[in-house]
């Protein structure tokens, strides 16, 4: 599911993309995939970021940054320049 988000992404099909991941979610939820959640996070706050929902945004994202943290993953340095930017793109 996320694979196929990123393609209706690519093809700007926006809502079928955040419908994606959202279910994508919910199956690493259930899975206890918690690497993925955290990539998934990432995707989706992406995602709403491009599309100026920045508060959602930035909610996913630091979702994605607290796994990552906890993990102890190198990927929570990209997830901090990720939220950099978009607070700079919310702030104008």
């Amino acid at each position: 599911m996320h694979q196929l988000a990123i393609i209706y992404a690519n093809q700007e099909e926006v809502a079928k993309a955040i419908a994606l991941y959202e279910q994508s979610l919910e199956l690493k939820e259930k899975i206890g995939d918690v690497q993925g959640k955290a990539a998934t996070f990432a995707m989706l706050g992406q995602l709403l970021a491009s599309q100026g929902d920045f508060e959602k945004a930035l909610n996913y994202l630091q979702q994605s940054l607290d796994i990552l943290q906890h993990l102890r993953s190198p990927d929570a340095e990209t997830v901090r320049r990720i939220i950099a930017k978009v607070q700079q793109m919310a702030n104008g």
